[in-house]
């Protein structure tokens, strides 16, 4: 956004209710299919514009300021807008990039407001001001997301790669506070940020954030050059234990992103507690998949090319050329995704593969197979391999 943590508002929105702004209680929990039989889709990623003013280490676009070409008209994007709720009830979140460089998305927001869409956004907090504030409460934007990845000026400045980003963010976040839209603060997760995740935390809190997201790094995009920040499988082990632990001393809303095995996690931990693994216990972490790429989620770029996500460029069609709803139902890319039994390794036989699925974009970019293993899972199956069995 750029969060450009999509990419999953959201990207993740509140997402995976819990995740990308998308994320607010309300959601039902166990949706109905759809008339063609597709799985309803619940949250649209839609990367309205991919300009953006910062330069973000991790950006999965290596978005920069300048007009991209190939963007969605106004009409295209209203007439796309128009083919959503034949999806589903999809909560739009409102990517880029920065969204707020787009000019017409207080006129397209509001539009899908008119078809009754649930909308929300993820802009980096530095271009927002009293007045676009109150105007993105009154088109009916529901949540904005602002990354926040460190709890220092300095070290979010650096991340971000603009000087001043941080301070432009906290005032971004106070004119959301005064215009009365609800906000939560996402947190990517990297070695040099994993010693301050409580100050991270406490941070969010004390704005008044709804939900705190923390993000797994997916390396693509300037990501990929991040090297040694990139945390190791057992340390995206530890990192979710303590999540788990975490989220017992805090009432806020707590969503891990781009971590599928953390729904492992969560199962294996709360056996050992005692605890069942409701709605009532652990909200839509019980009841969702940890990856929703093209299962309950999926990415629309600037130019209308349709992927699982941002982070996995994968080209599953074009809205200029194919209707939307028709992407989701029948891609061949997302059809594979929906069937485990068309996994390679360990993700298509294991015994949790239901309630997680394994990262399919760091599958894609770390193992070049988008149907191969999670490559920062560390747990092996109790079940034996499909040809072994």
């Amino acid at each position: 956004m750029s969060d450009n943590n999509n990419s999953h508002p959201a990207g993740h929105p509140a997402g995976h209710p819990k995740g990308h702004p998308g994320g607010h209680p309300g959601v039902n929990p166990i949706p109905q299919p759809n008339a063609d039989g597709s799985p309803p889709l619940r949250l649209i990623a839609w990367e309205v514009t991919r300009s953006c003013n910062l330069a973000c280490k991790h950006c999965r676009a290596e978005a920069h300021p300048e007009p991209y070409p190939g963007e969605l008209s106004t009409d295209e994007a209203k007439a796309l807008i128009d083919t959503f709720p034949e999806t589903g009830n999809p909560i739009i979140i409102f990517t880029g990039g920065e969204p707020l460089l787009r000019k017409d998305v207080f006129e397209l927001v509001a539009y899908a407001k008119t078809k009754d869409l649930r909308c929300v956004m993820a802009p980096n907090g530095t271009l927002l001001t009293a007045e676009n504030s109150v105007t993105l409460k009154e088109i009916g934007i529901e949540r904005c997301s602002i990354s926040i990845d460190a709890a220092s000026a300095e070290l979010h400045d650096d991340f971000r790669g603009v000087k001043g980003s941080y301070d432009s963010s906290m005032r971004g976040i106070q004119f959301l506070k005064d215009a009365g839209i609800e906000f939560q603060i996402n947190t990517t997760v990297t070695r040099n940020n994993l010693h301050m995740f409580k100050e991270i935390f406490h941070l969010a809190r004390d704005l008044g954030a709804s939900a705190w997201h923390i993000f797994l790094l997916v390396p693509t995009g300037r990501a990929s050059e991040l090297g040694e920040q990139v945390i190791s499988a057992d340390e995206y082990e530890e990192v979710l234990n303590w999540f788990y632990d975490f989220q017992k001393t805090t009432d806020m809303q707590l969503k891990a992103t781009c971590a599928p095995h953390y729904h492992r996690i969560l199962r294996q931990r709360a056996k050992e507690d005692g605890i069942p693994v409701n709605f009532e216990n652990f909200g839509l972490d019980a009841v969702s998949r940890g990856c929703l790429g093209g299962v309950g989620f999926c990415f629309i770029s600037h130019t209308g090319q349709v992927q699982p996500c941002g982070y996995l460029d994968l080209d599953c069609g074009n809205v200029r050329d194919i209707p939307f709803p028709q992407i989701w139902s029948k891609s061949q890319q997302f059809l594979n995704l929906r069937n485990p039994a068309t996994y390679d390794g360990k993700c298509g036989y294991c015994e949790f593969e239901k309630v997680c699925g394994g990262c399919r974009a760091r599958a894609a970019t770390m193992e070049g197979n988008y149907l191969g293993p999670e490559p920062l899972c560390s747990y092996t199956p109790k079940k034996k391999p499909k040809k072994d069995s």
